[in-house]
């Protein structure tokens, strides 16, 4: 996990010193002005930026990367949300969206968000917990920017954000009827396989050695299941055998019932 000092704030362009700004004050990062002074910086590992009010993730000995942001209005998480599947795509029969339900979920490990907001377009109300003050900083600009489009402002409206480490904080969040988690875990392909965002990700925030830590409490916590969502080659979370599986391609989702799903349809 990198330290303070491996990275910094800036701006793009002179409108948006105001916002980047505010957000190194709240975070508590180091603001260098306008990015371009950065290769002053030579120490930093890792640059957020402020760019047409959208913050920004470069990662500075990879540039070619490209910028990582939270954008829930345009790209991948907009074709998602129109042709995904609704109800009937994986996560939502992880999660138990049937008969009617539509549960409360603690995302524990929400990271860009993008799983969460399909759930809160599905109806369900989300909390997200989120750890790494960078990635939370991404998070809560990306649901300001969506708050402002009428495509996505319903959406995000079922959208909590909490900064906390679910480790420890998990217990705040009342009476969730579903957790879902999706721990960090090391990519099996050759690193210009894996896409840019866990690249980053993975030498942003590194593994999770903790991870396992997350189960019981999520199962103690949650009132009718755990889903947990996993490389297909990786073991059960804390090696816990899930009550059901359900495979995709690359990843699967281990589910744990505490209780059967109400039925609130006939």
């Amino acid at each position: 996990m990198i330290t303070n000092s491996e990275f910094a704030i800036g701006y793009v362009n002179k409108p948006d010193a105001e916002l980047a700004k505010r957000i190194a004050k709240k975070w508590h990062f180091t603001y260098i002005g306008d990015v371009a002074a950065q290769a002053k910086h030579p120490a930093l590992k890792f640059l957020l930026q402020v760019n047409v009010q959208q913050l920004e993730l470069l990662k500075c000995d990879e540039p070619k990367l490209g910028a990582i942001s939270v954008d829930f209005v345009d790209g991948a998480v907009a074709h998602r949300r129109k042709f995904g599947g609704g109800r009937g795509q994986d996560i939502a029969k992880a999660i138990g969206l049937k008969h009617g339900f539509t549960p409360h979920v603690l995302d524990a490990t929400a990271g860009l968000g993008r799983d969460a907001f399909v759930l809160a377009s599905l109806g369900c109300q989300v909390s997200l917990m989120e750890r790494m003050p960078i990635v939370a900083a991404l998070l809560e600009n990306g649901l300001a920017r969506a708050t402002l489009h009428q495509d996505t402002q319903a959406i995000v409206d079922h959208m909590t954000l909490i900064y906390a480490s679910s480790i420890e904080n998990m217990t705040s969040v009342n009476a969730p009827d579903v957790i879902f988690l999706d721990p960090m875990y090391p990519h099996r392909e050759k690193s210009a396989a894996v896409k840019k965002e866990m690249r980053v990700f993975q030498s942003l925030v590194g593994e999770d050695p903790d991870a396992d830590k997350l189960l019981q409490p999520a199962l103690d916590l949650a009132t009718y299941r755990v889903v947990v969502k996993r490389p297909n080659y990786a073991p059960p979370l804390n090696n816990l055998k899930p009550s059901t599986v359900i495979k995709m391609k690359k990843n699967r989702f281990d589910v744990y019932v505490n209780q059967a799903i109400p039925k609130l349809n006939n």
